[in-house]
């Protein structure tokens, strides 16, 4: 019956995107008709919806709209053309893809899937823009590596978590998935985006401006502000890796590489550079400021209703139900491992719940012995991307940052999801074999 009524929210949150209504309002109309469907007491689900706002606006709200600035900034001081010409005339228009996946996942290893969204999306439209190539053929590329990086490659949350589970090595970890990485991210991005060139979305709506500033800043400032927040929370990993915890060094940069901090701090710089050093109004700064927010503000809210309806989803019980019902399957540990965690992403819709919640499933096989806790991980991750939808808040911000259609949505974020998931357990299963 479970099933049923999670195939069915589902089928309405469909059915209502479809009719146009706002994702933002029927995420929400699903998610409560799915608690009470599931049998969740009224005051229950209120506070499910009350956590789901809150854990979803607390880790994504000031991270969005810093990144959203950044980003502003960039565009309209024309740091982000500037970044476009000299990876354009770097690469070339025929390899302009692999610029675009090379940046995302330099991006993608040190910095959160969303934050590391948020910056490189101006740069997204600003090569659309400027070569006229289709949006997906470029967009997807840099989805995938962030996608790939988010789901095996520490210091990324679900991986973390799972090498702590598992009693992983980290740096094995790290080796295995890059490893695994590389021909899932070409895979998924550059080939794939090939395939969706025909894709055509609402793009003009969402193309950035002309710059307004008068000349282009110089290509090096324009790709350290950029990426300063790469840098900046690198040097914490760094740190952290290799200074003892009271060094004065690794507190600094452990607070400074905080991505709040480090999104901050690049848009103090930003402000100061591209727009007080370049003689631009204060005000106008400031609009730019308000734009970038406004902006984010829609996106922002329907990224909070697709975390209500996971809340709801996990606080209902769905996860340990998946789990009690998985645990009867009989298979080899690493598939066993892949398939609980994607059945867990499909009906939860977060990656990092799915992979948290599969590892209490599969942790006694990795203690007696009968799998690698490296290649473990790496399967656990590769399951926790599949079949991303509706109730994923990463498949809302790609369809709204993009204006696509629910199906363009469907062809494009979902296969590249499932693409990288199916792709990484093969790569799993090649390394389990050399291994």
């Amino acid at each position: 019956m479970t099933i049923l009524i999670i195939v069915l929210a589902i089928a309405l949150q469909v059915f209502l995107s479809v009719k146009k209504i706002s994702p933002f309002i029927s995420l929400l109309i699903v998610a409560i008709a799915t608690g009470l469907c599931l049998g969740m007491p009224a005051a229950d689900l209120l506070k499910s919806i009350e956590k789901g706002v809150g854990s979803t606006l607390g880790g994504l709200a000031l991270i969005l709209c810093l990144g959203a600035i950044l980003g502003k900034i960039l565009e309209e001081s024309g740091a982000a053309e500037k970044i476009t010409i000299t990876l354009i005339n770097g690469f070339g228009l025929k390899k302009i893809q692999w610029a675009v996946m090379l940046t995302g996942f330099l991006i993608g290893l040190p910095l959160y899937y969303n934050a590391g969204f948020v910056i490189l999306v101006p740069l997204v439209f600003m090569l659309v823009r400027k070569t006229g190539l289709p949006l997906l053929y470029v967009a997807i590329p840099m989805a995938a590596a962030l996608s790939t990086t988010h789901c095996f490659l520490p210091p990324h949350p679900g991986p973390v978590v799972l090498v702590n589970a598992f009693g992983a090595d980290m740096g094995k970890v790290l080796i295995y998935g890059i490893i695994i990485a590389i021909p899932a991210v070409i895979v998924a991005g550059p080939i794939l985006g090939r395939f969706l060139k025909g894709i055509r979305s609402a793009e003009k709506a969402a193309v950035v401006s002309a710059p307004t500033a008068a000349t282009l800043p110089n290509a090096f400032p324009s790709f350290m502000v950029a990426l300063l927040p790469v840098l900046l929370i690198t040097m914490a990993v760094i740190s952290n890796a290799f200074l003892d915890q009271g060094h004065l060094l690794r507190q600094f940069f452990s607070f400074v590489g905080e991505p709040v901090i480090a999104l901050l701090v690049s848009v103090i710089l930003a402000i100061y550079y591209f727009g007080i050093r370049a003689g631009i109004q204060m005000d106008n700064i400031m609009k730019w400021v308000s734009d970038a927010i406004a902006g984010i503000a829609m996106i922002l809210l329907i990224i909070t209703a697709g975390g209500v309806f996971k809340q709801v989803l996990q606080d209902s019980g769905t996860g340990t139900y998946i789990a009690s019902f998985s645990n009867k399957w009989q298979m080899p540990p690493l598939v066993f491992g892949w398939i609980i965690t994607a059945l867990l992403r499909v009906m939860i819709g977060s990656a990092t719940v799915a992979g948290i919640t599969a590892a209490g499933i599969v942790s006694p096989l990795v203690v007696a012995g009968a799998v690698s806790p490296e290649l473990m991980v790496l399967a656990v991750g590769s399951g926790s991307v599949f079949g991303s939808h509706i109730n994923d808040s990463g498949f809302w911000m790609y369809k709204e940052f993009f204006k696509l259609t629910l199906k363009q949505t469907f062809l494009s974020w979902t296969v590249m999801e499932t693409l990288i998931s199916i792709l990484g357990l093969a790569g799993v299963l090649v390394l389990n074999a050399i291994l």
